[in-house]
């Protein structure tokens, strides 16, 4: 594996800047009517609309903040490369809407495609903001708000 110990804490680090900037736009009104609320048209989220965001969204949090958290963690190019690829994917699986059996973000991580959808419907906006990967910052700053699945069928069943 390409991980050796100096660079798990540097993940760390990579995350904490990115959701502390994510959470701040909801904090500065002006930010997020502005910015990040573009993204948030999206009350029903599908997979591609992960990447829907403003431009200035995109080239600050995610090309300088990704160029930045690189350069100050110390990582390899490599390992920066494979990690990046990953967050991708799991950004995009969070918001795909999908519960699909077997899926591994979903057997790994707490925070999901359910746990992000409740961030997009209007009640859940200043919550579950953890994303894609330690929902543990939810629960330490009071944004996390838990989610009930309810089976399709089952529902469809009890319905009549």
């Amino acid at each position: 594996m390409f991980i050796i110990k100096e660079q798990k804490a540097s993940f760390g680090q990579i995350k904490e800047t990115t959701i502390l900037s994510h959470s701040s736009q909801y904090g500065i009104d002006f930010l997020y009517r502005h910015i990040h609320s573009q993204h948030h048209r999206l009350i029903v989220p599908y997979a591609i609309g992960a990447l829907y965001n403003h431009p200035l969204e995109g080239l600050l949090l995610d090309t300088l903040g990704g160029a930045l958290s690189f350069l100050v963690s110390g990582i390899t190019a490599r390992t920066t490369v494979i990690f990046f690829s990953f967050a991708v994917v799991k950004t995009v699986d969070d918001h795909s809407g999908l519960w699909l059996p077997g899926n591994i973000f979903h057997l790994f991580f707490q925070n999901n495609t359910a746990y992000h959808d409740v961030h997009h419907q209007l009640q859940g906006l200043k919550y579950n903001y953890s994303q894609p990967f330690f929902s543990l910052w939810d629960r330490l700053l009071g944004t996390h708000m838990p989610y009930h699945l309810v089976s399709y069928l089952k529902e469809v069943l009890r319905l009549g």
